[in-house]
């Protein structure tokens, strides 16, 4: 569908607004959906200029697709704020710092090898206190914003981070039930391994046998929802050629961000002859590990847990995806869990990708409403599905003097199968 026809969609109701992270924070039209659709639309009429100012306004949108779920026309702004961004790279010179800093993070978060090769140097950093030293001294202050963002948002690195390697192929136990692929992700297969680790144990304790192809980069998500389309398409091309080779009957990610775009591939490659069956049968397989063991009638035995557990909807599973009952299903299957709900748990952390990082004021104001809400359950564990949503919260928790242990919805499930405890670190 052309992009004239997706914009005029949109009535104008204004259903998107209270939905709206930014419209909230700021009460400005044109950081609403609607305003944003407006500034579309005189781009493409030619009554609008490309500027500085009306580029910011598309940077400080987060793409967390709330305002898809509250849109009673269905107005497909994912889309559209995805051709928006890919415009804004391909024509809109930005500023020297912008420029470096944005080609620092895309040349390091999509690319596994490079992360992994950044842990030896990021665990050293931490256990001499050298990290230690440097947050107590003052200089982080220093650096521009955005870098002392980045140091901020370091994920805690353990030296098993630095062996920790998935098998290429894992036996069902029991009669088999089916054979899943699973996506291992850039960001979550390197500084959180524990997330793989337990999805394959689990998904083996229900009767599939898991395959781990090998040679996997990064799926694009990244990259295709900050507009740099060419090298994310790349990427979804290079995913659909080591999976084409696994012989799966389901490809199973667990991590929402990913899994929206793994969805999308059929679309997005939809014009390109020779990937467009390719991208479509891929799509068509690709299934949210919460997704596909809510469907399937529990085998292995759920041993007793004690917690509350609060479930954080990650934007891309609740909105983009529209899985929400399935991830509380398994929860609740556990026996002792007590599962409570966020208010307005839907709405987004800030994390959104890489938005953290390059809108990181933003970000910070939009997440201290989630780390209040989910403070205000009194939980004792946040089950996350997202990595970048656990980075986002617990870097807001700790600037709050707060600590709170959160872990992945398969990694509580994996601790109830193997009849463990609720500590992630357990």
């Amino acid at each position: 569908m052309a992009q004239r026809e997706l914009l005029d969609d949109c009535v104008h109701c204004g259903f998107c607004l209270p939905h709206c992270p930014t419209y909230q924070s700021w009460g400005e039209e044109m950081d609403s959906p609607r305003g944003r659709i407006d500034l579309m639309k005189g781009l493409r009429d030619g009554n609008v200029a490309l500027t500085s100012d009306v580029v910011a306004y598309f940077d400080r949108c987060l793409g967390c697709m709330g305002c898809v779920t509250a849109c009673p026309s269905g107005v497909q702004y994912g889309t559209l704020i995805e051709q928006t961004r890919a415009r804004v790279e391909a024509t809109h010179p930005r500023g020297f710092a912008d420029r470096a800093f944005r080609g620092l993070v895309f040349s390091l978060f999509p690319h596994p090898a490079r992360l992994k090769a950044m842990l030896l140097p990021l665990w050293l950093y931490v256990v001499t206190g050298l990290q230690k030293l440097v947050r107590m001294s003052g200089l982080l202050k220093l650096l521009p914003p955005r870098l002392q963002q980045l140091e901020a948002m370091l994920p805690e690195v353990r030296f098993a981070h630095l062996t920790a390697k998935l098998p290429n192929s894992v036996q069902a136990q029991g009669e088999k039930r089916a054979t899943v692929g699973l996506v291992a992700g850039c960001v979550q297969r390197v500084f959180f391994p524990s997330v793989n680790e337990a999805t394959v144990r689990v998904l083996a304790a229900e009767g599939c046998e898991v395959r781990v192809p090998e040679g996997q980069g990064c799926c694009g998500a990244l990259s295709l929802h900050t507009g740099r389309a060419a090298e994310g398409l790349a990427m979804a091309r290079a995913l659909i050629a080591r999976f084409e080779q696994g012989g799966v009957d389901t490809i199973i990610i667990n991590a929402a961000g990913c899994g929206s775009t793994l969805k999308e591939y059929g679309h997005l490659l939809a014009g390109d002859l020779a990937w467009a069956e390719r991208a479509r049968a891929f799509s068509a397989k690709v299934r949210d590990v919460n997704e596909f063991l809510a469907a399937l009638e529990p085998r292995a035995v759920r041993h007793p847990l004690r917690g509350r557990v609060a479930y954080h909807d990650a934007c891309h599973l609740a909105h983009a995806q529209g899985i929400r009952a399935q991830p509380r299903q398994l929860l609740r299957g556990i026996p002792g869990v007590e599962l409570v709900e966020i208010p307005d748990g839907d709405t987004c952390c800030g994390s959104a990708g890489t938005y953290n990082l390059m809108e990181p004021e933003s970000a910070a104001e939009i997440g201290k409403r989630k780390v209040a809400n989910v403070l205000s359950t009194r939980c004792t564990l946040l089950a996350s599905a997202n990595p970048g949503c656990t980075l986002q919260i617990q870097k807001l928790l700790r600037d709050q003097g707060q600590t709170l242990n959160a872990a992945h919805p398969m990694e509580i499930l994996d601790a109830s199968l193997r009849g463990g405890s609720l500590d992630p670190g357990a």
